[in-house]
C-alpha cells in the first residue's frame, strides 16, 4: 500500500457524503475534512468518524439519521467487510478479516520495504542536528538531538524524501578563542610556567589531553605560539572525537558545514548589508542591531557586538540563505531548548530578506537528565564535570540509548534512567523490543531444526484467534505511524509502536502454539510460521527505522 489505510478510509467517508449529497440523500454543503479514528476496540470497528454529530446544523437533520445516509452510499472497498451507523451519529468501518489475512504476505513481500509511503514524492529533504560547537566531548543533551534527527532521517527517507543529513559547527568567535587560550595555558604549565587559569575557560581533562600531546610532538617550540595554533589543533582532535562517537551510535553525516566559511566568503557581512539596504538594521550604543520587533518578535536583537563580533543571529541568518539557495524542499534543523529564543529572529531575519520560510521547520528538544539509584548525575561541560555521551554508550550500550532518547516527546524533559536501561527484564523496553525480535528468531529456527520449510506455501484463510488477527491489525499500523511521525515531526512514535507491536506479539505467542509436533496442526503451524516471519519483519522495520539493531539471539 502506498497510502494508509486511514488515509484510504477518509477518502471513502467524502465518497460517501459527496454520493449522497448527488443523490439528494443529503443536502448541500461544503464537505469537510473527515476526522477518521482508529476504533478503542475491534468490537465496534477498526475506523470510525463522528463528523455527522457536526454536520447536523448544516443538513438540518439528525445526525444519527445522517450517518445512516452515509452507510448507504459508503463505496465497496477490498479491505472493508462492513460500515455501520450507531447512535448518536458515528459511523463504524471494519476490516475484512480475509483481507487481513491475505496482508501477511503483502508484508513479507514488502520485506525492508514495508511501510514505506510516498508523502515527500522524491523531493529533497536537509536534516540539520547535533551541530554542537567543537569545544568539548559530545555531551548526552547533544545526543538526544542526534538521535531524533537521525532517526526523523530514516523516517523521511521511508516516506520518500531524498534525504541529506548535516552538521553544522560553530568554529568562530570568542568561545573558540577561549578554547585555544585554555590549551594554551594548558601547554605553558606543561613546560613549568606559572599560568593564572580564568574561571570562564575550558577546564575539563580533555583540554589537558591535546596540551599533552602538542607538549610530546613539539617540546616547547610552541611557547610564543599565539592561541590561534593551539585553537585549530583542538578543533581538529575535539571534533575527530565528536565524528567518532556519532558514529558508535550509527550517525553519519552527509555534509558538515563550517561557520568559517561564511566569514571567509564574506556571507555575513553580505547578509547584514542586505538587511541594512532593506531598513531593518540600525546602529545603537556601538552596537548593529536587527529591528525584530518590526519582524514580529518580542524585541530588537543585537547582530554585531561593540566589539565586532557577530552574535550567533547574524551568521545563524547567513547559513540559512545559503541552505534556502542550495534548494532543498524541506529543512528541518533539530535545537535544544536554549536556542528557543534564538530561532525565530533567525527566521524574522530570512523573511525580512524575502525568503519564505514555510519549508523551514524546527523542533526545539528539552534537556536531558541522567540519573542513577534514583539522584540525579550532574553535568557541566566547561568546568569539566560531565558525562559524555561516549561515557553513556560505554555504559548502556548504543541502542538504550537510541531508544531512551527517542522515548519522549521532543517538548518534554527526558529523565534517562541509568539502572532502567541495562535491566533485562520486561520493565527495560528496550529489553522488551529486542527480545520480542529474539524470540521469532528462536521459534523459526526450532521450526527448521525439526524439518519445517519456511518457504513452503500456507493457507493463511486458517488464520482467526482473536490474538493472531490483533497483530495483524498492529502490524498494519506500522505505515500509520511513520506517516504521523512525518507530518508532526515526531519520531518519538516509533519507540510507543515498537513496545506496543512486542506487546500484542508476546500475547499471540502466550495464545497460539506456532509449532506443533501434532499432524493434525500442521496446516495453522504453517499458517503460524508465516505470520510471525512477517511480524519478525515489521519489528527489525521499525527496530531499523529507531537506528537499532535487531538481534537473532538474546
Amino acid at each position: 500500500m502506498s497510502q494508509t489505510l486511514r488515509y484510504q478510509t477518509e477518502r471513502l467517508f467524502i465518497q460517501a457524503l459527496e454520493s449522497a449529497q448527488h443523490a439528494g440523500d443529503l443536502p448541500a454543503f461544503d464537505v469537510p475534512p473527515i476526522p477518521v479514528e482508529r476504533g478503542r476496540h475491534t468490537s465496534h470497528g477498526d475506523f470510525g468518524t463522528s463528523v455527522c454529530l457536526k454536520l447536523a446544523r448544516e443538513a438540518h437533520m439528525n445526525p444519527l439519521e445522517i450517518a445512516r445516509r452515509v452507510v448507504a452510499h459508503f463505496p465497496v472497498a477490498p479491505f472493508i467487510e462492513r460500515v455501520e451507523a450507531s447512535a448518536p451519529g458515528y459511523v463504524n468501518v471494519y476490516l475484512h478479516p480475509e483481507w487481513l489475512k491475505s496482508q501477511v504476505q503483502s508484508i513479507l513481500d514488502a520485506g525492508a520495504a514495508f511501510g514505506n509511503l510516498d508523502i515527500g514524492h522524491g523531493q529533497t529533504a536537509q536534516v540539520e542536528f547535533v551541530s554542537a560547537n567543537p569545544t568539548g566531548p559530545l555531551t548526552v543533551g547533544r545526543g538526544r538531538g542526534g538521535v531524533m534527527g537521525d532517526t526523523l532521517a530514516n523516517l523521511l527517507a521511508a516516506a520518500n524524501y531524498r534525504v541529506e543529513r548535516e552538521y553544522y559547527f560553530n568554529n568562530a568567535g570568542r568561545q573558540m578563542r577561549i578554547l585555544g587560550e585554555s590549551v594554551r595555558l594548558r601547554y605553558l604549565e606543561r613546560l613549568g610556567h606559572t599560568v593564572d587559569f580564568p574561571d570562564d575557560h575550558y577546564q575539563g581533562d580533555y583540554i589537558q589531553d591535546i596540551a599533552a600531546k602538542l607538549f610530546e610532538e613539539h617540546g616547547d617550540a610552541l611557547a610564543e605560539a599565539d592561541e590561534s595554533v593551539f585553537r585549530a589543533r583542538a578543533e581538529s582532535d575535539i571534533f575527530a572525537d565528536i565524528r567518532a562517537t556519532l558514529q558508535r551510535l550509527g550517525i553519519v553525516f552527509d555534509a558538515y558545514f563550517n561557520e568559517n566559511v561564511l566569514h571567509e566568503n564574506g556571507q555575513v557581512w553580505t547578509t547584514l548589508d542586505e538587511l541594512r539596504a532593506r531598513g531593518y538594521v540600525y546602529e545603537e550604543d556601538g552596537a548593529t542591531w536587527l529591528r525584530a520587533e518590526e519582524l514580529g518578535s518580542t524585541k530588537d536583537r543585537v547582530l554585531v557586538k561593540s566589539d565586532g563580533d557577530p552574535t550567533y543571529r547574524l551568521p545563524d541568518i547567513a547559513y540559512h540563505v545559503d541552505k534556502i539557495r542550495r534548494g532543498y524542499g524541506l529543512m528541518i534543523t533539530i535545537l535544544g531548548a536554549d536556542h528557543i529564543e534564538e530561532y525565530p529572529d533567525v527566521l524574522a531575519g530570512l523573511r525580512a530578506l524575502g525568503y519564505a520560510t514555510d519549508n523551514v521547520l524546527v523542533i526545539f528538544h528539552q534537556f536531558v537528565t541522567l540519573t542513577r539509584s534514583g539522584e540525579q548525575v550532574r553535568m557541566s561541560t566547561r568546568r569539566g564535570h560531565f558525562v559524555t555521551l561516549d561515557e553513556l554508550i560505554d555504559e548502556v550500550g548504543k541502542d538504550a540509548v537510541r531508544y531512551f532518547m527517542l522515548a519522549r516527546s521532543a517538548e518534554s524533559h527526558m529523565d534517562f534512567d541509568l539502572d532502567l536501561a541495562v535491566e533485562q527484564s520486561d520493565r527495560n523496553p528496550v529489553y522488551y523490543v529486542q527480545y520480542a525480535h529474539a524470540r521469532i528468531a528462536s521459534i523459526l529456527r526450532h521450526a527448521q531444526e525439526l524439518g519445517w520449510d519456511l518457504d513452503a506455501p500456507a493457507d493463511l484463510a486458517l488464520l482467526h484467534h482473536p490474538s493472531e488477527m490483533d497483530l495483524i491489525r498492529k502490524m498494519l499500523d506500522l505505515q500509520e505511524t511513520v506517516e504521523m511521525a512525518v507530518s508532526r515531526l515526531s519520531p518519538h512514535l516509533l519507540p510507543f509502536y515498537a513496545q506496543e507491536l512486542a506487546a500484542v506479539f508476546h500475547t499471540f505467542y502466550r495464545d497460539c502454539r506456532v509449532v506443533s509436533s501434532d499432524p493434525e496442526d500442521v496446516e495453522i503451524g504453517r499458517a503460524r510460521l508465516h505470520l510471525v516471519q512477517a511480524a519478525k519483519t515489521v519489528l527489525a522495520r521499525v527496530l531499523y527505522l529507531m537506528g537499532m539493531e535487531a538481534p537473532e539471539r538474546m
